[in-house]
C-alpha cells in the first residue's frame, strides 16, 4: 500500500471524527445557553400575512379563508392537526385550557378523515372556534408545515408573528406564547 494511500485511509475518517466532534460540541454549548430549541423551525411566514387559501368546514364548523383571519379582533392561533397524529392528541388539553382562557384558536385538519376527525374532537375536545379541512394537504404546503401539530399565532393585524412545531406544553406557552399575547393583546 501507498504511503498516501495510508494516509488517506487514516485521515478522511479521522477528518470526520473531528467534524462530528465540533458539531456535537457546538450543539451541547447552544443547549447550555438555552440558544437551541428543535422546535424553533424557520418560517417564511414569520412577519408577512398567511398565503391566500380557501377551505371547507369540517366536523360540522365553518371553514375559513385568509381574508377572515386578515385582520382577527383579538391575537388568535391556527393550529394544525390530525386524529391520526399522536402528538395533537397529547395537545387538545393545552389547546383546551387556552381557549378556556379566551384565546380564539382556529383548526386547520391536515389530510384527515372527516370521521376519525369527529371522533378525535370527542375524545379530545373541541377547543377551535372553526375547523377548515385541508384534504390534499396543499394549504399546508403554501405555508411551510413541516407536520402536525404545528401552531401559528397570528396578531390583531393579521401578521404571523411566531410558529411552532409540535405540540404546546406549558413551557412553551409560559416561556413564549403568553409574553407574545402580553406583547400583541
Amino acid at each position: 500500500m501507498s504511503p498516501l494511500r495510508r494516509r488517506l485511509m487514516f485521515g478522511v475518517p479521522l477528518a470526520l471524527a473531528v467534524a462530528g466532534g465540533e458539531g456535537f460540541y457546538i450543539l451541547l454549548r447552544r443547549m447550555q445557553t438555552q440558544k437551541y430549541d428543535p422546535h424553533a423551525l424557520p418560517s417564511p411566514l414569520i412577519g408577512k400575512r398567511p398565503p391566500a387559501f380557501t377551505l371547507p368546514g369540517a366536523a360540522g364548523m365553518a371553514g375559513f379563508t385568509n381574508t377572515d383571519i386578515a385582520a382577527p379582533p383579538k391575537p388568535m392561533l391556527v393550529n394544525w392537526f390530525a386524529s391520526w397524529c399522536i402528538p395533537c392528541a397529547e395537545e387538545a388539553a393545552m389547546l383546551g385550557r387556552l381557549a378556556q382562557q379566551g384565546l380564539d384558536i382556529w383548526g386547520i385538519a391536515y389530510e384527515d378523515d372527516t370521521r376519525n376527525l369527529a371522533q378525535f374532537l370527542a375524545t379530545n375536545g373541541n377547543p377551535y372556534r372553526r375547523i377548515a379541512a385541508d384534504a390534499d394537504g396543499t394549504t399546508a404546503i403554501n405555508w411551510g408545515v413541516y407536520g402536525v401539530p404545528e401552531t401559528y399565532f397570528i396578531d390583531k393585524t393579521g401578521i404571523v408573528r411566531w410558529r411552532y412545531a409540535g405540540a404546546l406544553t406549558d413551557d412553551i406557552v409560559t416561556s413564549t406564547l403568553n409574553p407574545l399575547l402580553a406583547k400583541y393583546a
